[in-house]
């Protein structure tokens, strides 16, 4: 008697996961709620493996998180692993019968979607450092944004009751500044203060050009004699903030000096930091939204298309060439190429000449650097695939010259 494949799909959840085993013919064979732990997984996992050893085992979701401990023992088996997007099962459950939602229907869909479909993207073992990366990178992304709305904080609060200091200085770039804030807030301490000590004070903590900053410092406290209400509570809220800034700042040095030595022992990392306008950040940032491993996305189109480079049809009746970004991409991998090549298009003449052409053709500045960075992708692609750095070929006159 022939064994039968089956396809079992899994709704994952934080405490629990649903899975659903089905047939060839879309029969339930089983269908059971598995606490997330390591004992009861694996029972499930030898379950399904006495009704059959031909499984397509597929789950909801591809970057660990509740899913993280049943995709490894899936991994560790040697199971054969795909993923299926939330957005596809949601879509895809209107086409089944019932207008309900439970978990038992959504691991039904997972299994019979991966039981008909031939473009699911298979899940492989986890390259190790492409893992640490995307976990530090999105720590850094997590510290830019926390830094981001403190600082629009401060500045608010520091509008409120002292706008001359406020217009003083750029606190996003001007550690000076962020040092002066912690002691000194209001136009009242900056005039009792004075010029000399307050210099005194900012040379004692490392700042340099300190009589510029306590002279331009000073003359914001001169310009205004007035307390507004609440200015006591505003000031010592800014002295909170300016300490969480410079305390934000020091922990994303950090991490960016961890990101650099994990990525720079990646296999990839020569041939990546070889294209002008990819350092270590973004390298990083590429390594950990692609997993390491290009083999994985089976072509450049198809890295493009995650990556949003790739422009889809919306065409219908007589409307045609009508391209638009996909829905659904990577937009941490977007940005990457993108902020790469809007610096290769000042920095390198390769790129600065293909921008200049798609500028003569009409495109605007977004449309030249996209257009851009997805000519970088088939570059990158070609290098990591050759296994060679960039290196600008000269013009044939060049050459023979």
């Amino acid at each position: 008697m022939a064994v039968p494949e089956l396809w079992a799909g899994t709704d994952a959840g934080k405490g629990e996961h649903h899975c659903t085993v089905i047939d060839a013919e879309s029969r339930i064979i089983l269908s059971r709620r598995v606490p997330n732990s390591e004992p009861e997984l694996l029972e499930l996992i030898a379950d399904v493996l006495n009704i059959s050893q031909d499984v397509t085992w597929a789950v909801d979701l591809n970057a660990g998180g509740a899913a993280g401990l049943f995709i490894a023992l899936l991994v560790n088996h040697g199971q054969k692993l795909i993923y299926i997007p939330g957005r596809t099962v949601h879509h895809a459950s209107a086409g089944y019968r019932g207008s309900g939602k439970t978990d038992a229907k959504d691991a039904f869909v997972i299994a019979d979607q991966a039981r008909m479909r031939r473009d699911l993207q298979p899940l492989a073992a986890g390259d190790e450092i492409a893992v640490d990366l995307k976990i530090l990178t999105g720590r850094r992304y997590d510290l830019s944004a926390d830094r981001t709305r403190a600082m629009n904080r401060l500045r608010e609060q520091l509008l409120a009751y002292f706008p001359a200091l406020e217009r003083a200085f750029d606190y996003k770039q001007s550690k000076a500044a962020l040092i002066l804030l912690t002691k000194y807030q209001t136009p009242a301490a900056l005039r009792r203060v004075g010029t000399s000590r307050l210099a005194a004070w900012l040379r004692n903590r490392g700042v340099r050009n300190a009589p510029a900053v306590a002279a331009k410092a000073i003359e914001a406290g001169q310009a205004q004699h007035t307390a507004v209400p609440g200015e006591t509570m505003a000031a010592a809220m800014v002295a909170r903030l300016a300490r969480e800034v410079m305390a934000l700042d020091e922990e994303i040095a950090e991490t960016d000096t961890l990101i650099e030595g994990r990525f720079r022992e990646h296999r990839h990392a020569e041939f990546i930091l070889s294209m002008p306008g990819i350092g270590p950040l973004l390298g990083a940032e590429f390594i950990a939204h692609t997993g390491g491993d290009i083999v994985a996305f089976g072509s450049v189109s198809r890295l493009a298309g995650v990556a949003g480079l790739a422009p889809v049809p919306r065409d219908s009746g007589q409307v045609s060439g009508n391209l638009r970004r996909p829905r659904r991409y990577n937009r941490r991998l977007l940005r990457m190429f993108y902020l790469a090549a809007q610096t290769a298009s000042v920095h390198c003449p390769v790129s600065r000449a293909f921008y200049q052409r798609k500028r003569s053709e009409g495109k605007n500045h977004k449309q030249a650097i996209l257009a851009l960075a997805r000519r970088r992708l088939n570059v990158l692609w070609a290098l990591i695939r050759d296994n060679r750095t960039f290196a600008i070929t000269p013009p044939p006159q060049a050459a023979a010259a």
